[in-house]
């Protein structure tokens, strides 16, 4: 007669299931390490070159090689004159870029919130048709609109002020739409029901309680905002024309225009400067509100 000591654990042994003949292994095949490194080393290679290009005089930039550093003293004198040259008006062009992104984002982000939640949680005569024209609006190129939005300043007399650039950034169709999915997986309507059962006004649901549980819808909507504000061109080139109220995109293409047709010297390296200094806060916003927004595209694109 045997006996199994109860007190010591025992091990279970369980058999692998054999791969199904001709389903290929985990992991990638040499060909396709190959192929995501070429694919970095592509995505990588504009950055390079305006890390470089850094480092050279405007002369250097034709006579020396273009994917390597030159000299310390040249990206000193580079940042010199980027923040000197007019008078310090960079400086002035990237606060007015931090100023309509800033403004724009939060602002389409509200509204958009605002107009995803009515739509996602009322049912009103003509919802329907009028949220699919509000879709089909972001089928409209922003050049079709620029000519309609420059009459309507021009009546109201914004022009040459931070509203002509601010105010039609706040319309988000596409972020509307997003915060519609959003509302939907996120928040249920039987929470909404319970929570007016005991006795908490629309505001309180939809500021208090509803808000917190779509952070990532309102982080991802606020990050795309920013992005497509940070990187107007069009719209700031027909509503303002005085150089205090550009921003970055529009002010160092001027300052490439002038510099050539004035018969300067170019000053194609501060340019560049310039322009990697000008995704500096796009970097940051995304590396600092990454994981919310990364979580916000996946809540929101399955509905509960």
């Amino acid at each position: 007669m045997t006996t199994t000591n109860l007190d010591q654990p025992q091990t279970v042994k369980t058999a692998q299931a054999p791969r199904p003949p001709g389903r290929p292994r985990q992991g990638f095949s040499p060909l396709q390490w190959a192929a995501l490194s070429l694919f970095c080393i592509y995505s990588l290679l504009p950055l390079w070159w305006v890390l470089t290009t850094m480092t050279k005089s405007n002369g250097q930039l034709y006579s020396t090689f273009g994917l390597w550093f030159t000299s310390p003293s040249n990206f000193a004198e580079n940042v010199q004159i980027l923040f000197t040259r007019d008078n310090g008006i960079f400086l002035r062009w990237l606060l007015n870029s931090i100023l309509y992104a800033g403004v724009s984002a939060v602002g389409s982000m509200l509204f958009a919130a605002m107009g995803g939640y009515a739509f996602s949680k009322f049912r009103f005569r003509g919802s329907g048709p009028m949220f699919n024209i509000i879709l089909a609006t972001i089928m409209v190129p922003s050049t079709a609109l620029a000519l309609p939005i420059f009459l309507l300043m021009q009546k109201i007399g914004l022009i040459n002020t931070y509203w002509a650039v601010i105010l039609p950034s706040l319309v988000n169709p596409f972020g509307l739409y997003l915060m519609r999915l959003f509302w939907d997986a996120g928040f249920p309507t039987d929470l909404m029901e319970a929570a007016r059962i005991d006795g908490a006004s629309e505001s309180k649901i939809f500021w208090q309680l509803g808000l917190p549980l779509v952070r990532g819808g309102l982080v991802t909507v606020a990050l795309f905002s920013f992005v497509g504000a940070w990187n107007n061109f069009f719209l700031p080139l027909v509503v303002v024309n005085r150089d205090t109220l550009f921003p970055l995109t529009l002010g160092l293409s001027v300052w490439n225009q002038t510099s050539v047709s004035s018969g300067q010297d170019p000053i194609y390296t501060v340019i560049v400067l310039g322009a990697l200094v000008s995704i500096l806060p796009l970097i940051i916003a995304f590396l600092s509100l990454g994981r919310y927004w990364q979580g916000g595209l996946t809540s929101g694109a399955t509905k509960g």
